[in-house]
């Protein structure tokens, strides 16, 4: 059976040298990547604290979490992926996505389907050397990577997932770990190939799974029945397109649900199906079946958080990982 492959979010919480040492913790942990999520209105910049990761780390996988197209220009996304392959040569990748609390941060909706498209096709050709047109300008990198930076599309609902086969190097998934669930994102993601004309041989596909420790069982009922930010529920963050993938596994929940009237029991069964939740040991388990049920063995974890505590640094995540989940992960 495929080795689980498992990088680890990290937000632009501390002073960029400070994340490098973080960042360096979590390769000394056993994690196989690190993605630090790019928020311009944190004051700090992602493609900076990558830089200075890639300088104190080895063998990481390192990406941005996510960047969008319609927050920095392609041609800016462009040079930065290639700067960052010249310093972590055949360990960086781009991560892009249509925008979720960054285009708000500017005043701007995140990205449609036809966007993105234009975007990542023209983020591959630049990375490739090609010429590319942007209005009466047409330009290509004047330096370029013998190996491009791959261009991975995260995408939540189905368009996005099918739009990711079609033109992406790779995807990031946000469907949770469902059997049922996963089955028909992979769906979607083979519909865009074959528009294409394209085979998923070798595609790789990267699943964002959300892990919410706690010393109980129940901390995912806790999760589940709880609200991201004021009139958004928890499970509709980053995307409402959760609420779809729940609904494959059986579990039907309407964009402006209340969380607080979902009865304990039922959370507790959408908490596993959208994630890990629980104790070290529990979470390892279940991210064990999701291998073994669903094909899922390469893992983006995503620490759950309010809006209030997305840049609480993962040292809790990073230490059960080092002590417990990865030993069970690895045997």
């Amino acid at each position: 059976m495929t080795r689980l492959r498992v990088a680890l979010r990290v937000p632009v919480g501390r002073p960029l040298p400070d994340i490098a040492a973080f960042v360096a913790r979590c390769e000394d942990a056993g994690f196989d990547g690190v993605g630090i999520h790019d928020h311009p209105s944190s004051g700090r910049d992602a493609y900076l604290a990558l830089a200075l990761a890639a300088r104190a780390t080895r063998r990481l996988r390192l990406f941005p979490a996510t960047s969008s197209p319609v927050v920095r220009h392609p041609l800016v996304l462009a040079s930065l992926a290639h700067s960052l392959e010249e310093i972590a040569p055949g360990r960086a990748c781009l991560t892009v996505a249509p925008g979720f609390l960054s285009t708000r941060s500017i005043g701007k909706p995140r990205a449609g389907v036809a966007f993105m498209r234009e975007a990542v096709r023209d983020l591959r050709r630049l990375l490739a050397g090609d010429e590319v047109g942007f209005g009466p300008t047409s330009l290509r990198l004047r330096n370029r990577s013998a190996r491009p930076t791959p261009v991975h599309l995260l995408a939540a609902g189905p368009r996005m997932i099918e739009l990711a086969g079609e033109v992406a190097d790779g995807a990031f998934l946000m469907v949770g770990v469902h059997p049922a669930a996963v089955r028909a994102a992979r769906r979607h993601l083979e519909a865009g190939a074959q528009r294409a004309g394209r085979s998923l041989e070798g595609f790789p596909v990267t699943f964002v799974v959300t892990l919410g420790l706690g010393p109980d069982s129940r901390v995912g009922a806790r999760w589940v029945r709880s609200w991201f930010a004021p009139g958004q529920p928890f499970l509709a963050y980053p995307s409402a397109s959760n609420l779809r993938w729940l609904g494959a596994a059986g579990f039907d929940l309407v964009e402006s649900h209340d969380p607080t009237a979902i009865p304990e029991d039922r959370a507790q069964a959408i908490a596993d199906a959208f994630g890990l939740f629980g104790s070290p040991e529990r979470c390892a388990e279940h991210l064990l079946r999701a291998r073994e049920k669903a094909g899922v063995d390469d893992v983006f974890l995503f620490p759950a958080h309010d809006l209030a505590g997305g840049y609480a640094m993962p040292e809790a995540e990073v230490a059960a990982f080092e002590q417990f989940m990865r030993p069970l992960l690895s045997s």
